[in-house]
């Protein structure tokens, strides 16, 4: 066999079809809340509609010039640019973070702060393939709105040009410098296959396990060696058979990345990375632990030494959303002729991760998706990468500009929302202690 077996696709064609069957029955999400005043909100919205062509000219600029994490050098300046184009005060390089973008306008003595946040790291090799570049867009025409009637917002509202969410949780290395400090709320949207209002996320932990045995003959003297690369095949075939216990949302995926030097010399060290995934902070917590006692086992077994680091980048948690902010996006989005879709629609099973998770266990938010591609389009493929310079791309980036927008703005004015907010976050957990949560 010179080619490897086509994957069946029956499996993917049941999700389909099962999304096929409650799209007929989706009732979008409610929100008891009116909001901001009529006129008020209609003004935002021709803020954003009146810098549309500055965003599809963002849109298009970031995806020609794709930059991976903490490289995003020439997308932050664009993000600098624009903003100081339309009259506002933006730094960039805050919170420890070279590649960051912050600005403000209102006044945070005369109420809350809410925070609109905007991704722009590219994947390495296919470029803007989770269509970051309509994130910043979007949260960029958004903020641009909303300075447009700065001096009739009751309070404040800051946008962070946020880097390196593939892979690297850039948004906990800026909330550990500072970044959310003063902040009540945080907001951004996703482009995606469907509009939905809300969708699972995984928590993500990274896992790198070193085996160190006794290098030895493989032929005259294998009894006096101690194979490191027996050990990383144990907790290999070990770790596939803990999956028959996990939860159904749990996913780990490994390799090996160092087996050894030579077939005819015992490998002397074998290393394994790993991505931990999981739906709750407390369920990734416990895949965790009997992830170690996997790698702990086949150490004994082969008698070789074990060295197990967590998080080379900081774990990213699953998002909470906030239902109360969901109901105000909604109605957002129906302004626009868009009706996102419910949680549960499309399934769980397709999920992923986003440091956004971080932010949302410090602070309530939401991360909805917004259409820009055909709903059999995955993220990280070439034809996301494709979708994401589309003409349906640029009205994305309008969209979710004027839905993020409107949102922040009734959190703002809308005490009795902003109180609701606050009580769910609460009743969810209120926040966590995120650096330390794993310790």
């Amino acid at each position: 066999m010179a080619h490897p077996t086509p994957p069946d696709a029956a499996y993917l064609q049941s999700i389909d079809e099962r999304t096929r069957r409650l799209l007929a029955d989706a009732v979008p999400v409610p929100s008891a809340f009116h909001g901001a005043p009529s006129a008020l909100a209609d003004d935002v919205e021709r803020g954003a509609e009146a810098v549309a062509e500055r965003l599809r000219h963002v849109v298009q600029q970031l995806h020609a010039h794709p930059e991976t994490a903490f490289q995003e050098h020439h997308s932050a300046m664009l993000l600098h640019q624009e903003l100081t184009r339309h009259g506002i005060d933006a730094r960039l390089g805050v919170h420890g973070v070279e590649t960051s973008v912050r600005a403000e306008v209102g006044d945070a003595d005369a109420g809350p702060t809410i925070a609109v946040l905007a991704e722009y790291d590219a994947l390495p090799g296919i470029g803007h393939a989770c269509g970051h570049n309509v994130i910043a867009a979007a949260g960029l025409g958004a903020f641009l709105a909303l300075a447009s009637v700065a001096d009739r917002l009751p309070g404040r509202v800051v946008f962070l040009g946020t880097p390196a969410e593939e892979g690297h949780s850039g948004k906990e290395v800026l909330a550990r410098n500072g970044a959310f400090d003063g902040v009540d709320a945080a907001i951004m949207v996703h482009p995606y296959g469907y509009d939905l209002a809300d969708q699972v996320w995984l928590g993500r932990r990274l896992l790198t396990i070193t085996f160190t045995g006794v290098e030895a003959h493989a032929s005259a003297q294998p009894f006096m060696g101690r194979n490191a690369l027996d050990a990383a095949s144990l907790a290999y075939q070990g770790i596939g058979l803990l999956r028959q216990q996990l939860p159904p949302s749990d996913r780990v995926h490994t390799n090996v990345t160092e087996g050894g030097k030579s077939p005819n010399i015992i490998p002397g060290r074998a290393v394994l990375k790993l991505y931990a995934r999981s739906q709750q902070p407390a369920t990734l917590k416990d895949l965790s632990r009997r992830l170690e006692d996997v790698a702990r086992g086949a150490a004994l077994m082969t008698g070789t030494g074990v060295d197990l680091q967590w998080d080379e980048h900081p774990p990213s948690l699953p998002i909470r959303t906030n239902n109360a902010l969901t109901g105000r996006w909604v109605a957002a989005q129906q302004r626009r002729g868009r009706s996102p879709l419910p949680l549960g629609v499309v399934s769980e099973a397709l999920a992923a991760s986003t440091d956004f998770g971080n932010v949302s266990y410090r602070i309530p938010g939401i991360h909805p998706l917004i259409r820009i591609a055909e709903p059999a389009t995955a993220l990280h493929t070439r034809g996301f990468a494709e979708a994401a310079r589309s003409a349906e791309a640029e009205q994305g980036a309008l969209d979710g500009a004027v839905g993020l927008a409107l949102t922040a703005l009734d959190y703002l004015v809308d005490a009795s929302l902003r109180t609701a907010v606050h009580e769910e976050f609460e009743d969810q957990g209120g926040a966590i202690d995120v650096p330390s949560y794993f310790d």
